[in-house]
């Protein structure tokens, strides 16, 4: 089941920087974005395993920081697993650690645990992490297919996730999450 993501303000965290990394979490940005504008997740014969409107989204993002003077890049993944489950190999957190040395900051599109896997690959002080949306919740989505080998998703509900405090992995034994479910 995929986060149900939200865009976070950003624009006091960029106000200062030069330069900035896109980092789009594939899964959960992109899926949330087809259901928020009611398009496919996937248009197959079109463009493989892009979201159109995810990649749209990104492309805005990057056009409006690149007008404000920010120098930009988009740490970008062609490996099929990322388009469907939130992995990171150590060659990939490798590969942020390297690109993320010429930028001020990074933007993460993604959830708590990809802005957490982006600030552990990113060990200097001198590059911040920076959450470029949150979580609103869960969704019970039915994947829908659509003429031609298109992917749709149908939500039948987003359960709320209230985080009450986080603690580090491993020995971490107390912290607690609970749901509470809406439609």
């Amino acid at each position: 089941m995929p986060f149900y993501l939200k865009d976070r303000d950003i624009s006091l965290d960029i106000a200062m920087l030069h330069s900035v990394l896109i980092v789009p979490c594939r899964f959960c940005p992109a899926a949330s974005l087809a259901v928020r504008e009611r398009k496919p997740y996937l248009e197959l014969l079109r463009n493989f395993l892009r979201t159109p409107a995810y990649e749209s989204y990104i492309q805005a993002m990057n056009s409006r920081l690149e007008s404000e003077g920010i120098r930009t890049g988009v740490f970008d993944s062609k490996f099929p697993h990322q388009f469907a489950v939130c992995m990171w190999t150590s060659g990939r957190r490798n590969d942020l650690a390297r690109q993320a040395v010429g930028y001020n900051a990074v933007i993460v599109l993604g959830c708590d645990a990809a802005v957490e896997t982006a600030r552990y690959c990113i060990k200097s002080n001198e590059c911040l992490v920076i959450p470029g949306m949150e979580v609103e919740g869960i969704m019970n989505v039915i994947p829908i297919l659509q003429f031609p080998f298109n992917i749709r998703l149908e939500v039948k509900s987003v359960t709320q996730v209230l985080q009450h405090h986080a603690w580090p992995f491993p020995g971490g034994s107390s912290g607690s999450v609970s749901l509470a479910h809406f439609n």
